[in-house]
């Protein structure tokens, strides 16, 4: 293939067809799975995207189309691109050569116009094998989670075959008086999964001084894991480290692939109107949004998709994780609950430091936050189309402040209901239980056959482990007083 300089290409082509396709510009973005590439268009085209062999190569054909941007300026580091070649392809029209550095998995489809761009080719760049978050969980804690999850499953199945709530519905026989200790306790980390909205060729919303959305939220999603590692107790998951775009669906995906126990969604909101200001906190919901104002934010995330350059061809692919999901002991409705009571600490935090724009968490329906496993909450830090807030969530020291309020309420709720095998629950059970033998619950146990099986009365068992009535929890670990 003879390689051409750009603006002879543009010249031969430019008079081969009346109606040739022009490449106005060319963006990259680098992700840890992924890398994409977009070809800003004047008109639609037909593209023909395959791989070469030794070296590995990407070969992308444009029909009469012809370029008008330097493809050397690209920014190529931390892609699997080497070097990008083009010229004229035999026949007529473009041709583009992505030199490649690793294997990848290619994908591509066009977009029509909307209201940020005009006609798009994107070349997705999947890389096999690579996780799209950094120090993904590792399998030992990915095990301890689904046996945590199983267990969890066990109980609530007891539970609801019990009237009263037990763990089973009728004490075992009495066996020979034994204690039978713990196991180490796993005392494993709270996953926080943060997701730093929109990313890549989707901005977000774009305040008057030229500040856009994505950049002011990664800031403060990066603030909040910095928060959040630097706890005990707790790990953080940003699902977006960088700035490019991941689909709405993929980010609740990702957040269930590392276990989380709580996402969280960052956002910069913004009105037609500069007068709006104030944080705003929301949850999912299954019936409609509780005001207008939440209807059109929902309705605006969730068009994020279309700019953001997903495919038009709605997959289906997802919907048996989905599916388990649902499955699990918990249902849509305990998980609600849970981005409720959440949602009520965060917002008391943010009224803190900022004006709130609603004093109660809102629900909507928000794609990113349709997780029925996962307690969710997209939280909006401020209107960026009001100027003076413009302003202050630029500010490094008000960003550190909103990530403190929002990590703040959740600490406070795992605090009070931190999951069995955490680090959180162990330092709980252990603080006024420094002496004394361990039994860690099992599924169908009670707490009357737990009594009997170690020859203490029932109350004296209560009495030790601070509890008022009888219900337990699989994975919960009590100390057995001296009969």
């Amino acid at each position: 293939m003879r390689l051409l300089a750009p603006g002879l290409i543009a010249l031969m082509t430019g008079v081969s067809s009346a109606h040739a396709a022009t490449v106005e510009s060319m963006r990259l973005w680098a992700a840890p799975d992924h890398a994409r590439l977009v070809f800003d268009l004047s008109g639609a085209t037909h593209a023909n995207v395959f791989p070469l062999s030794n070296p590995d190569r990407l070969v992308i054909d444009l029909e009469e189309s012809h370029l008008d941007t330097d493809a050397s300026t690209l920014p190529l580091e931390g892609s699997a691109i080497e070097a990008v070649r083009t010229g004229v392809r035999d026949g007529g029209g473009l041709r583009v050569v992505l030199e490649l550095n690793r294997v990848v998995e290619p994908r591509h489809f066009v977009l029509p116009p909307n209201d940020q761009y005009g006609h798009r080719l994107v070349v997705d760049l999947e890389y096999p094998g690579e996780s799209a978050v950094e120090n993904p969980i590792d399998p030992i804690e990915a095990m301890i989670r689904d046996q945590e999850m199983l267990a969890q499953r066990s109980n609530a199945q007891a539970q609801a075959q019990v009237p009263g709530g037990e763990a089973s519905s009728a004490p075992s026989s009495p066996a020979p008086v034994e204690v039978q200790p713990a196991q180490p306790h796993p005392q494993r980390d709270i996953i926080i999964a943060i997701d730093a909205g929109h990313g890549g060729e989707d901005p977000g919303a774009i305040g008057p001084g030229g500040t856009r959305e994505k950049d002011v939220v990664l800031d403060i999603a990066r603030k909040l894991a910095a928060d959040v590692n630097g706890t005990p107790g707790f790990k953080a998951v940003l699902i977006r480290d960088g700035d490019y775009y991941i689909g709405l669906r993929q980010r609740t995906q990702l957040a269930r692939e590392q276990k989380a126990d709580f996402f969280v969604s960052v956002h910069a909101d913004a009105f037609s109107s500069p007068r709006p200001e104030g944080s705003s906190v929301y949850a999912l919901s299954q019936r409609g949004a509780t005001s207008e104002t939440a209807q059109w934010l929902a309705d605006s995330e969730n068009r994020a998709d279309l700019i953001g350059g997903v495919d038009g061809n709605l997959s289906l692919r997802d919907k048996d994780q989905v599916l388990r999901g649902v499955l699990l002991d918990l249902t849509m409705t305990a998980t609600l609950n849970d981005s409720l009571s959440i949602g009520g600490q965060v917002l008391e935090q943010l009224g803190r430091i900022n004006r709130l724009h609603k004093s109660r968490v809102e629900q909507a329906g928000f794609m990113v936050l349709k997780s029925p496993d996962i307690p969710s909450l997209l939280v909006e830090v401020g209107f960026i189309s009001n100027p003076s807030e413009e302003r202050r969530l630029r500010d490094p020291v008000h960003q550190q402040g909103l990530a403190n309020a929002i990590f703040s309420g959740l600490r406070a709720h795992f605090e009070r209901n931190p999951p069995p095998a955490s680090l959180l629950a162990w330092q709980r059970d252990h603080q006024r239980r420094p002496t004394g033998n361990e039994y860690r619950i099992q599924s169908g146990d009670t707490l009357s056959s737990i009594a009997v099986r170690h020859g203490v009365p029932v109350g004296q068992l209560r009495q030790a482990n601070d509890l008022s009535g009888d219900v337990i929890r699989v994975g919960q670990v009590l100390r057995i007083p001296n009969s």
